[in-house]
């Protein structure tokens, strides 16, 4: 395993994004992660945030799947739906990595259908190489190689997930 980045920077910049998504809404947004992957990430995001926002944001998660162990199935399924209406909301998804873009693709066209006031999206990281369809990265922690990463919520067979920087399986 190779150290991609490291947690001080991991760090910094999930602060430098926190900033940037608090300067762009009046009202705090509905964050919705993606689970597995987007929790860890989404939890320090949200601890970054001003305190004025904290007392009025929401969260949830939704959990899809396109792996089997390792393996990209290529098809998306809906594991957990979300508990909280995003209708006339602002809804900030946030995910851990965007690949192919399917798994965000589904996530939004879904939200999309429950009309949501704005949809925006946020991913700690974004490996834009890999890219099968085309979908929005609104805020972006880390433009990546095409290569398998693992840490900061991202995992290789369920391992790995809770390490504190990204690193590249080698």
């Amino acid at each position: 395993m190779k150290v991609l980045i490291d947690r001080e920077t991991v760090e910094r910049r999930i602060g430098e994004l926190a900033v940037e998504i608090a300067a762009d809404y009046l009202e705090a947004p509905l964050f919705v992660g993606i689970l597995t992957g987007a929790a860890q990430f989404m939890m320090a995001l949200i601890d970054r945030l001003p305190e004025e926002m904290l007392a009025k944001l929401d969260y949830d998660f939704v959990d899809v799947s396109s792996y089997q162990g390792t393996e990209n199935t290529g098809q998306v399924v809906l594991v957990k739906d979300l508990t909280i209406a995003v209708e006339g909301r602002d809804v900030l998804v946030i995910d851990g990595i965007v690949d192919t873009g399917r798994s965000l693709d589904f996530v939004l066209d879904m939200i999309c259908t429950r009309r949501p006031h704005s949809l925006k999206t946020c991913a700690l990281l974004d490996k834009s190489a890999r890219r099968a369809l085309q979908v929005p990265v609104d805020y972006c922690g880390f433009e990546i190689e095409d290569a398998f990463v693992v840490g900061y919520g991202m995992d290789y067979d369920q391992r790995y997930r809770a390490l504190h920087h990204i690193a590249i399986i080698e």
